[in-house]
C-alpha cells in the first residue's frame, strides 16, 4: 500500500484549482485514503478488503454566497469541471446568514505526523499471517475469535486563494477482537500509529481469559454502584461529554454547560466552574506520543494543543468560526483528538482499591435520554464482573444504565494508565456512583 499523494502532487492540484478560479475566493480540500482490512470470524479469515479513496472538494465564494462541489477524479478536466460547477452554484445560491470569510494563512505546527512506512506498505499476506496467529491463539484456548485488523494511510491537504496551505500524511493501524465461549464473551480494541505497536498477543490473551471467566454470569439487583471502567468503556462515555462541549449550544441554553437564570433563560455558559473531579484532566493533544495526528482540520483551522478540562474545570468549549465571530472569540476547531491524563496505576490497582462494585469492560449502544442534562442510556457487554474485597469475584449478567455523564465525571476517584482507541487516549477509571436501571439479555 503506497502513499496516495505526495506533498508536491497534492499541493500542485490545489494550486492549479486556485489559478483557474474566477470567484472572489476559493477553498480547496483534498482527502485521499488507502486502507486495507482483514476480517476474521470463528477463528478463520473471512474477508480481505482494499480501498483507495480520493476526494477533492472545492468551495467557491462570491460575496456572502458560497457553494461546494466534490469529485473523486484526478483527471484535470474533471477537476476543472468541478471548479466551474461550484462557481455556477455559488453565483445563484442565497446569501449565507452565517457566512465567514476565507481563512488567512496559518502557521501550522512544524512537527511531522506519524507515518510508518512498514504499516503503509504492509502486504495482504503479512496482514493475513498476523490474523492467522490470532485465530490460532483463540482456537488453542477453545474460544471463537472474531474481529478485524486494518491499516491505512491518509493524506489531507488544504489551500485557499489567500495563501493558506497545508499537507499531512498519516498512518494508522486498528485491531479489534471478540472472543466467545458458551455463555461467556469478551472484547477489546487497540489503535496505533503503526501495526507493530499493537500488542496483538497480549490483547488476545487478555480477551481469551476474560471470555473464559465470564461464563455462567449471576444476576444482581440493579442499583447505584461504584464502578471500575476499562479504558475502552470509559472512552465511549467520555466522548459523549467532550462532543457536547459546544459553545453555541451552551450559550443558547441547549447544553449541560448552559447557565440558566431565574427566569429559565440562557445566561451564558459554565466555563470556569468546578463541575468534575479534579482527577479529570482532558486536552486536545494531537502531538501525544500515541496519536501524532495531523496539524490541521478539514476546514483549515489549526489542530494544536488545547486545554479542555483542567483540574475538573472546563477551560474551553468548541467554537465554530461563525460562533467565535459572533462572540468575539477565537475559533477552536473540533475538540478531538482527545487525551485524558492517567496515572501509573494499573486497572488491577483500581480493582484492588474497590471494596464492592462492578467492573465494566464495554459500554454498548449508548444513546441520549436527555440532551440538555446529558443523561444517556446504554448497556454493559462482553464481560461484566462483580468486585468484592478488591478482587473480581464472579461474572454478572449485563445491565442497562441510565446515567447523567457530567455527574459521572464528578464522581471519578481513580484513574489508571492510558490506552489509545481511534482518536482518543483514555485511562481506565473508577467512579464512586453509577446508576444501573435494569438487567438486560445482551451478551
Amino acid at each position: 500500500m503506497l502513499t496516495p499523494l505526495s506533498p508536491s502532487e497534492a499541493l500542485s492540484i490545489i494550486e492549479s484549482v486556485i489559478s483557474q478560479s474566477e470567484s472572489d475566493g476559493v477553498f480547496v480540500h483534498i482527502n485521499a485514503h488507502e486502507s486495507a482490512l482483514s476480517r476474521y470470524s470463528e477463528n478463520q479469515i473471512s474477508q480481505n478488503i482494499h480501498k483507495s479513496n480520493f476526494n477533492l472538494s472545492i468551495t467557491s465564494y462570491f460575496g456572502q454566497r458560497s457553494a461546494s462541489v466534490s469529485t473523486n477524479e484526478l483527471d484535470p478536466q474533471a477537476i476543472t469541471q468541478t471548479l466551474r460547477r461550484s462557481e455556477t452554484l455559488a453565483r445563484v445560491v442565497p446569501e449565507d446568514p452565517e457566512w465567514v470569510p476565507l481563512l488567512s494563512p496559518i502557521e501550522y505546527d512544524s512537527r511531522l505526523p506519524a507515518n510508518d512506512p512498514y504499516t503503509a506498505e504492509l502486504s495482504p499476506l503479512e496482514r493475513g499471517e498476523k490474523v492467522k496467529q490470532v485465530c490460532q491463539w483463540c482456537s488453542q484456548a477453545g474460544v471463537e475469535g472474531s474481529g478485524t485488523l486494518s491499516t491505512g494511510t491518509k493524506v489531507q491537504a488544504v489551500g485557499n486563494s489567500l495563501g493558506l496551505s497545508g499537507y499531512n500524511c498519516t498512518t494508522e493501524a486498528n485491531f479489534g477482537i471478540t472472543a466467545r465461549v458458551d455463555s461467556g464473551s469478551s472484547w477489546s480494541s487497540h489503535s496505533a500509529t503503526g501495526i507493530d505497536l499493537i500488542p496483538l498477543e497480549g490483547t488476545t490473551e487478555t480477551v481469551i481469559k476474560r471470555a473464559l471467566s465470564s461464563r455462567n454470569p449471576q444476576e444482581i439487583q440493579p442499583d447505584v454502584y461504584p464502578v471500575v471502567f476499562e479504558a475502552a468503556a470509559f472512552a465511549e462515555l467520555l466522548s459523549w461529554v467532550i462532543g457536547n462541549l459546544d459553545a453555541r449550544a451552551a450559550d443558547e441554553g441547549r447544553s449541560f454547560m448552559s447557565r440558566i437564570d431565574e427566569q429559565g433563560k440562557a445566561a451564558g455558559n459554565r466555563l470556569g466552574e468546578a463541575l468534575f473531579s479534579p482527577l479529570v484532566q482532558v486536552s486536545r493533544n494531537p502531538a501525544h506520543p500515541l496519536l501524532q495526528s495531523g496539524t490541521f482540520f478539514e476546514d483549515g483551522l489549526s489542530n494544536h494543543y488545547l486545554e479542555i478540562i483542567k483540574d475538573g474545570i472546563a477551560e474551553n468549549l468548541s467554537y465554530s468560526r461563525y460562533w467565535a465571530q459572533q462572540q468575539g472569540k477565537q475559533p477552536t476547531g473540533a475538540l478531538f483528538p482527545m487525551v485524558m491524563a492517567g496515572s501509573k496505576q494499573s486497572l488491577s490497582d483500581l480493582i484492588a482499591q474497590t471494596e464492592r462494585g462492578i467492573l465494566v469492560s464495554r459500554a454498548w449502544y449508548v444513546r441520549y435520554v436527555n440532551p440538555r442534562t446529558l443523561e444517556v442510556t446504554g448497556m454493559t457487554r462482553d464481560g461484566t464482573f462483580w468486585i468484592e474485597e478488591g478482587k473480581i469475584a464472579y461474572p454478572i449478567k449485563n445491565l442497562r444504565f441510565n446515567q447523567c455523564l457530567p455527574a459521572m465525571l464528578r464522581d471519578v476517584d481513580g484513574v489508571s494508565s492510558v490506552q489509545r482507541f481511534g482518536n482518543r487516549v483514555v485511562p481506565g477509571v473508577r467512579v464512586k456512583a453509577f446508576n444501573f436501571s435494569s438487567v438486560t439479555d445482551s451478551v
